[in-house]
């Protein structure tokens, strides 16, 4: 068999009672396979008891967890193994007391809102679809309502008569009612007048820096409802944050932000769609060289980071949400939110944003251009070529004799590695022959390579 530890599988080289953690992990989260007499590279080392094991085991997992499990004997190059084949589980399962959740190849213990999920979801609920107990329709905002509406009709995504239904009935098609007839949670984050009610974090939070994270220069918190948060935040970013450097074509002024306002706003719907509203704020830091959002909420099981990069299934965290920005044409239910960031970044001749699970969240850094240390290192570059092009970012440009006194490398070799640059859309070259040829950076690059 193919052997390695994955989401799935885990392997024991002896069995030991607190193993029945795992078990309650994998019962908990999507079930899977425990071998017992494996080492953690694959190689089979065998289990001497494993009779009295085939019975222990499943009877200790009945009676600490409630839960049924098979275990198998397996032989392999002389040597006995077994296999502890573990169900997913329909309701939350303990192990004295303690919930515990497979993720990736390593076991959770589950506390307070990660708890309170992997209980919504047992139950076959979500947050979104909880009632809220005391709000009405006097409630919600009817301008954002009204807004919905239209643009939804615009997008031929409800239909025209929608204006004369009552917002009961639209509420109920948007799966934004329980059963009961209560607002969910999903309903007032959307259209509230107070998201408090339902989230003290539902906030997003904009912070301008300095050199670090401690410099914070200023601040704004954006706290409307979450179907009109993104055009409050872009505009934020337009009024006070970002710049606007101009350049011309032709005789036509142009003033594009120094980030395409396509990638940011696809980066904050994405935010504000997948958040984990019973977590902590989403914020979005603004500092010289870089943009950095970042939103609660790990990703999917389905997904990874790469997976995300290529054609993937959507998966969102709030779908009912996810729903209603869909019928209003703010995004498009094909998965493509961050291939569209990266296409518009690239054609901005800006560098690939960086994109990571990070501190149970999901964070997205916008950078301003490609010369810097950590991106360049990127483009198998050797480290003279970075120090050439960092000297240029610093300089404004280098020539022939500079090049050759930095690294004290010989005229042919300069020529040689200057080339090479302008060849791979680094630099340009400013002049034709003689001493006052020289190179600058290439700005706005849009073909690196």
């Amino acid at each position: 068999m193919e052997r390695g530890e994955t989401q799935n599988v885990e392997y024991k080289q002896a069995w030991r009672d607190e193993y029945l953690k795992w078990i309650c992990g994998f019962a908990n989260a999507k079930g899977g396979h425990i071998y017992i007499g494996i080492d953690d590279n694959g190689n089979i080392t065998g289990v001497d008891n494993y009779k009295k094991l085939m019975e222990d085991i499943p009877n200790k997992s009945v009676n600490h967890l409630g839960l049924v499990v098979d275990v198998n004997l397996h032989a392999a190059e002389g040597k006995n193994y077994l296999e502890i084949s573990v169900p997913i589980s329909n309701v939350p399962i303990a192990y004295h007391g303690v919930y515990h959740y497979r993720s990736g190849s390593t076991k959770q213990e589950l506390k307070g809102i990660a708890l309170q999920n992997l209980l919504l979801n047992k139950m076959g609920k979500k947050w979104e679809d909880m009632a809220v107990e005391g709000i009405t329709f006097s409630d919600l905002n009817g301008n954002s309502i009204q807004a919905f509406i239209i643009k939804a009709i615009e997008k031929n995504r409800i239909p025209p008569n929608t204006l004369k239904i009552g917002k009961q009935t639209l509420f109920k098609n948007l799966g934004l009612l329980t059963e009961q007839g209560q607002l969910t949670n999903a309903a007032v984050l959307l259209f509230g007048k107070n998201l408090i009610k339902v989230s003290v974090t539902a906030s997003f939070k904009i912070g301008r820096f300095g050199k670090s994270s401690h410099d914070l220069l200023f601040q704004d918190i954006v706290e409307t409802n979450i179907f009109e948060m993104a055009d409050k935040v872009i505009e934020m970013l337009k009024t006070k944050y970002l710049v606007r450097p101009i350049s011309y074509r032709g005789l036509e002024r142009m003033e594009p932000l120094e980030y395409p306002e396509t990638a940011l706003r696809e980066a904050v719907l994405n935010a504000i769609i997948h958040k984990d509203y019973s977590s902590t704020y989403t914020f979005l830091r603004v500092y010289d060289d870089r943009l950095h959002l970042w939103n609660p909420g790990t990703l999917p099981e389905e997904l990874t980071i790469d997976k995300l990069k290529q054609e993937h299934s959507s998966y969102p965290r709030n779908r009912n949400i996810a729903n209603a920005f869909f019928k209003a044409g703010y995004i498009e239910s094909w998965g493509r939110g961050i291939n569209k960031i990266i296409d518009a970044c690239k054609e901005a001749g800006l560098p690939e944003p960086i994109i990571e699970e990070d501190q149970g969240g999901v964070s997205v850094i916008f950078l301003k251009d490609i010369y810097t240390e950590e991106i360049l290192k990127t483009y198998n570059l050797e480290s003279r070529h970075i120090k050439a092009l960092l000297f240029i970012k610093e300089n404004g440009r280098i020539n022939n004799k500079q090049y050759q006194e930095l690294f004290e490398i010989s005229k042919r070799m300069v020529s040689y590695d200057l080339q090479m640059l302008v060849d791979r859309n680094f630099i340009t070259k400013i002049g034709s022959t003689g001493k006052g040829t020289y190179y600058i950076l290439q700005r706005g690059n849009k073909g690196v390579k």
